[in-house]
């Protein structure tokens, strides 16, 4: 279950049991499926670049796609797809929220 006060959701390619999910590219065929869902909508070309809200990355050795809560907002059916992707495939949930920077230094 994921908390209203998320910013942010990582979903790990790694299974519930450590065991590293393949394909290898899973994170990157994610993304792109949910490449028209982004601000403004779809677009023509839009389908040549990840959406702001769906990004493909990488945390330490393990593949992850980082899906941001205005996901949710714009369209809860692709927010459903991508969070039923992680649970029909036992993968790994992580929440996050932005912290403000610190104050600088004078």
């Amino acid at each position: 279950m994921v908390s209203n006060s998320a910013k942010e959701v990582f979903i790990l390619g790694v299974t519930q049991d450590g065991r590293t999910f393949r394909p290898s590219d899973w994170a990157e065929r994610l993304a792109g499926v949910m490449s028209q869902f982004r601000p403004g909508g779809a677009s023509p070309g839009s389908h040549l670049s990840y959406s702001p809200w769906c990004i493909p990355t990488t945390m330490g050795r393990d593949k992850c796609v980082v899906v941001h809560r205005d996901l949710r907002d714009h369209d809860v059916m692709a927010w459903d797809f991508v969070m039923n992707f992680a649970k029909d495939n036992n993968l790994q949930v992580a929440e996050a929220c932005l912290l403000p920077d610190p104050p600088a230094s004078k």
